[in-house]
């Protein structure tokens, strides 16, 4: 399959403006910004024909095209990643097989997690969309529990049926574990945001109205279980690697030290 990645990145984000450009301590004491840790890691991916910054901010765009990335100008209308990356893609010449939404605040995310969407979608030419889902540890099960007891909005739970289809998201934590009851393994499972999607469910999420869901999580997968189109859970290994975003300016530090530690 023909497989292209965007990385969407927008400069004015709600909780952290300026985000794409913010610059993270490596393990050997250089810094490099969140979205050159991001294209690196998108280009790590193996069987990707191409990888694309794809924003709408001038600064960004000059930033990514510094260090070798290619770039994509897109609207300043995108509400969103999702829809970011639908933008990019009716601007390609030649529409891929399989379009990537690479999340642009997650350069910990390691290019197996990516390998296996592409597998799980060519195996099943049926799954419209696939998103990665990892089991908690217990430190980032308590990463989340933490958040939302201070308020911070963290990262992304997922539930899905036992066909692996996603039943919700929430950034709370789903499913309620009662204090003192955790079981082993830990049933909460982090959606790791990467998404894979035929062209045609993606330019289906444009065409169809917010929904309710959508608006009151914040979260634009909620549009395409909303409309009724099913989206494959694929649960991923970190194989020892802590995955983390970047959500809040706090999580620079969870970041740094996962980067001093792997």
């Amino acid at each position: 399959m023909k497989t292209v990645i965007f990385i969407p990145a927008r400069y004015a984000s709600t909780r952290y403006p300026g985000k794409p450009l913010v610059e993270l301590r490596q393990k050997d004491g250089t810094a490099k910004s969140l979205i050159q840790m991001s294209w690196e890691a998108a280009s790590a991916i193996e069987g990707v024909d191409a990888v694309y910054v794809a924003t709408d901010d001038t600064r960004i765009a000059e930033h990514s095209r510094s260090f070798g990335a290619d770039v994509v100008m897109t609207s300043d209308a995108c509400e969103n990643g999702t829809a970011r990356c639908a933008d990019a893609l009716a601007q390609l010449e030649e529409t891929p097989d399989l379009v990537v939404n690479f999340q642009g605040d997650a350069p910990l995310t390691p290019p197996w997690f990516v390998e296996k969407l592409m597998a799980a979608m060519a195996v099943d030419k049926t799954v419209q969309m696939a998103t990665p889902v990892l089991r908690c540890d217990r430190q980032t099960y308590d990463n989340f529990v933490e958040d939302r007891k201070e308020g911070r909005v963290g990262g992304t739970t997922a539930v899905f049926d036992q066909h692996m289809n996603a039943l919700y998201f929430s950034k709370e934590v789903i499913p309620y574990i009662a204090p003192g009851k955790l079981p082993q393994p830990i049933p909460v499972f982090h959606h790791v945001g990467v998404y894979a999607y035929r062209p045609d469910a993606l330019m289906h999420y444009v065409e169809t109205p917010a929904s309710t869901l959508e608006e009151l999580e914040g979260l634009e997968q909620l549009r395409f279980l909303s409309a009724g189109i099913s989206v494959r859970c694929v649960e991923v290994d970190a194989r020892g690697r802590v995955f983390w975003e970047l959500n809040n300016p706090g999580d620079v530090a969870r970041i740094e030290a996962a980067l001093e530690a792997q």
